[in-house]
């Protein structure tokens, strides 16, 4: 047996593997709307959705002031803190979108 020819074929398929594995990110979006809140939506580079991924509306010390998941449509309402607050989209794996209250365009 050749190992010169037979290496890469053995690589081959972790190759893919990894490749399959890392090939979306996480995006996340918030917006103010004109009642007060803030809409956030979420998904995944290749198209996925975000439902049922959950998001957290934490304060500056990290204190959680809101909290729930992503809806079917991969959007997520809450009440504008009055606060200085941050949106964190956390879809595991390492799949972490932090976005800062005032980052968030009205």
């Amino acid at each position: 047996m050749n190992t010169r020819k037979t290496l890469p074929l053995l690589l081959l398929p972790l190759a893919l593997t990894a490749m399959v594995a890392h090939a979306h990110n996480a995006i996340c979006s918030c917006f103010e709307n004109d009642d007060a809140s803030i809409t956030c939506e979420g998904g995944f580079s290749d198209g996925a959705k975000a439902a049922g991924i959950p998001l957290q509306v934490l304060d500056q010390s990290g204190k959680v002031l809101t909290e729930g998941v992503m809806d079917k449509n991969s959007s997520f309402k809450f009440a504008k803190p009055k606060v200085p607050f941050r949106v964190k989209f956390n879809a595991g794996e390492g799949h972490v979108v932090t976005i800062d209250g005032r980052d968030i365009e009205k």
